[in-house]
C-alpha cells in the first residue's frame, strides 16, 4: 500500500504552541521520574558506574545505534571535554574492525532504550570476552544488554512526547541527562577545574571567557595614572592620551585612591575644572579585580555596574587596566 504524502497545510500558531507545551510537559514528567529513580533504585548502580569509570586507566567507549547513537556521540564529547577521555564507536563499524579501537583497560557505556538492539551484540560479546567493564543505559530491565552488563542504569519507562509513541523524544532526553549526570559526577570526582576546562576548550567564546585578566590587561605606560592633588587639566590630558575612558588616582605610595571616568567629568561640567584637582572629582571606591580573574567574570562585572573599565589590583597597587574593548577583542561576551 502506497503511503500518501504529508499535506503541506498552513500550521495553526495556537495549535503549535499547545503542541510544544505538551511536549515540554511530557518530557518534564520523564525528568521527574528519572530524579525519583536516582533517589531510589538507580542510586547504587549510578554510584557504581562512576566508580568503575573513575578506576580505569584507559578510555570510555560510548556506543549506540540510531537516536541512541546520536545521544552517545554527545555523551562521549561531554565526557572528553570534562576530563574523562572518551570517544564514540558505532557498533556496526565495530563489527567490521573498529573493535580493535577498544582496549582491555577501557570501559564501555552502551545506550539502548529497549536493550535489544541487535547491532550491539558484537561489542557486547567483545566486552565479555576480554572482561572490559560494560555499563548499560537502558529501560529494558531484562533485556540482552541488561543481562550482559556489569552495571545497569535502568531508566524509567516514561511516555514519549510523540503522540503516536514512536519517535524517540523523552527516551533520548533521559539518556542524555543520565550521560550528563555521569560526566558531571566524574568531573567533580576528578577535581576538574576551569583551568582544565580551558585546556580542552581553547577556542571560541568558552576559551575566551576562561582567559585570565593578566593575559589581556594593559600594563606599564598604558595604565592611566594621576597622583592626588593633580590639577584636572593634566588628568584630562592623561585620559585623552591613554584612551581607556578613565584615570586612576594614586597616593604618594602608589596605592589606589580613586578613579576619574568620563562620567565623572560629565557630572562636574558645571564646575570650573581648570581650578580643581583630581581629589575633588574622583570616585573614591572604584570597581577592582585581581589578575587571576577570568575574562568572563570581568565582563559580567562591567555589565552589572554599567562601566567600561576595571582597575586590576595586586598587593593594594594598580598593576593593570582592562577595558571592555579588550574583552571583546578576544571574543569574551
Amino acid at each position: 500500500m502506497q503511503t500518501r504524502p504529508l499535506k503541506n497545510a498552513q500550521p495553526d500558531p495556537q495549535a503549535a504552541i499547545e503542541s510544544a507545551l505538551r511536549t515540554v510537559a511530557t518530557e518534564q514528567a520523564g525528568i521527574e521520574a528519572l530524579a525519583a529513580a536516582l533517589q531510589d533504585g538507580l542510586a547504587a548502580p549510578f554510584a557504581e558506574a562512576v566508580g568503575i569509570v573513575s578506576s580505569i586507566t584507559g578510555r570510555v567507549i560510548v556506543t549506540g545505534v540510531g537516536k541512541s547513537g546520536h545521544i552517545g556521540s554527545k555523551v562521549a564529547a561531554t565526557l572528553a571535554s570534562t576530563g574523562t577521555p572518551a570517544f564514540f564507536v558505532h557498533p556496526v563499524e565495530a563489527n567490521h574492525g573498529d573493535l580493535g579501537m577498544i582496549a582491555a583497560d577501557d570501559a564501555i557505556i552502551a545506550l539502548s532504550w529497549s536493550g535489544e538492539t541487535p547491532e550491539l551484540k558484537g561489542i557486547i560479546a567483545y566486552s565479555r570476552r576480554f572482561s572490559i567493564p560494560l555499563v548499560a543505559i537502558t529501560a529494558g530491565k531484562s533485556s540482552a544488554l541488561a543481562r550482559a552488563a556489569d552495571v545497569v542504569l535502568l531508566l524509567p519507562r516514561a511516555a514519549e512526547a510523540c503522540p503516536h509513541g514512536l519517535a524517540p523524544t523523552t527516551s533520548t532526553l533521559l539518556q542524555l541527562v543520565t550521560g550528563d549526570a555521569l560526566a558531571i559526577a566524574l568531573l567533580e570526582a576528578r577535581g576538574f577545574t576551569p583551568e582544565h576546562f580551558r585546556t580542552f576548550h581553547p577556542g571560541g567564546q568558552l576559551g575566551a571567557n576562561l582567559t585570565r585578566v593578566s593575559e589581556i590587561m594593559r600594563t606599564g605606560d598604558q595604565i592611566p595614572l594621576a597622583r592626588l592633588s593633580t590639577r584636572m587639566p593634566e588628568a584630562v590630558m592623561t585620559l585623552a592620551q591613554k584612551k581607556v575612558g578613565c584615570v586612576f588616582v594614586i597616593d604618594g605610595d602608589g596605592r589606589l585612591a580613586g578613579i576619574i571616568t568620563d562620567g565623572d567629568l560629565a557630572r562636574n561640567m558645571h564646575r570650573n575644572l581648570a581650578e580643581t584637582t583630581v581629589d575633588e572629582v574622583m570616585t573614591r571606591a572604584p570597581k577592582t579585580i585581581e589578575p587571576q580573574m577570568f575574562a568572563g567574570a570581568a565582563i559580567a562585572l562591567l555589565n552589572k555596574h554599567n562601566i567600561s573599565a576595571l582597575v586590576v589590583m595586586e598587593g593594594g597597587m594598580p598593576v593593570g587596566v582592562v577595558h571592555f574593548h579588550d574583552l571583546l577583542r578576544i571574543g569574551a561576551a
